[in-house]
């Protein structure tokens, strides 16, 4: 299950990759926001972090007008590895040597294609489990 998230920046992004879930398959939970409205974007990332971190969801989409605010936002909760990811490179290597359980996409930096593109290859690399990256995701935690 993913959890999905957003501002009003990133609503029309949400509603796009919702959309590309649902055609792939893709079971995902929307915890907002349901307007492009103006919105608090804090609400909206600490749903999806709570949802990523107390097992609800494996992995968490968080989209704004950068990313960086969610991407804030969700880190501040304990177990969240939360990136901001704007090419294919980052999306896999933040798996891969990180293990990041959120995405943050920028829906005013990123055209929707490629930020579908670093989605579905956030969602499909595995954590590496090499020992150099446990070694320093639990620096990072401690």
């Amino acid at each position: 299950m993913i959890a999905i998230g957003c501002d009003q920046a990133g609503y029309a992004f949400k509603c796009k990759m919702m959309e590309h879930f649902d055609r792939e398959g893709i079971e995902y939970m929307d915890f907002g926001c349901d307007s492009p409205e103006s919105c608090d974007y804090p609400i909206y990332g600490k749903k999806v972090a709570h949802a990523v971190a107390d097992g609800r969801c494996e992995k968490g989409i968080l989209v704004c007008g950068t990313g960086i605010g969610m991407s804030i936002t969700a880190n501040k909760i304990k177990g969240i590895r939360a990136a901001v990811c704007h090419t294919r490179y980052e999306a896999e290597i933040t798996r891969l040597h990180n293990d990041a359980n959120i995405i943050c996409i920028g829906a005013r930096v990123l055209a929707l294609e490629m930020a579908i593109e670093c989605v579905d290859i956030f969602l499909r690399t595995p954590f590496s489990e090499e020992e150099r990256h446990i070694r320093r995701i639990k620096m990072i935690e401690d």
